[in-house]
């Protein structure tokens, strides 16, 4: 797991994201209930899905962000896992928050079997109660 910058103690709030190149699923949490809520999916694209995130991020105020990096059932990395890396160390570099990793094999797919109507969304709500659990 990547983290750029630290994750206070104290965070609390979190927002969480399924990347992807069409589309970014977003969801929000927080480490008092270990539990996260589905917000939207972003189908913008460059500056326009920026302007999206940035509005997010002022919205919801999280203390820190979690992005679901995507690999191979084996662990290994693939073209996207760069891409999604590549889209956390922006968030960071953006927004100053800390911005943590983490795996997402089979979120959509998850997402999908329980029959959720915004799939993306719904995979970024379990990437990031992955993590809220990891912090029990």
């Amino acid at each position: 797991m990547n983290v750029w910058g630290k994750v206070p103690e104290r965070a609390q709030m979190f927002l969480g994201f399924d990347w992807g190149q069409r589309r970014v699923g977003v969801a929000s949490g927080n480490r008092i209930t270990a539990t996260a809520s589905p917000l939207t999916t972003l189908t913008e694209q460059g500056p326009a899905r920026w302007q999206r995130l940035q509005g997010l991020v002022r919205e919801w105020c999280p203390d820190a962000l979690v992005v679901g990096v995507p690999l191979h059932p084996d662990g290994a990395p693939h073209e996207h896992t760069e891409q999604a890396r590549r889209f956390a160390r922006q968030l960071h570099g953006r927004f100053g928050l800390p911005v943590v990793e983490v795996d997402e094999r089979y979120s959509t797919t998850e997402a999908q079997a329980a029959g959720a109507r915004d799939a993306d969304a719904a995979a970024a709500c379990i990437i990031l109660e992955q993590y809220l659990r990891s912090l029990r």
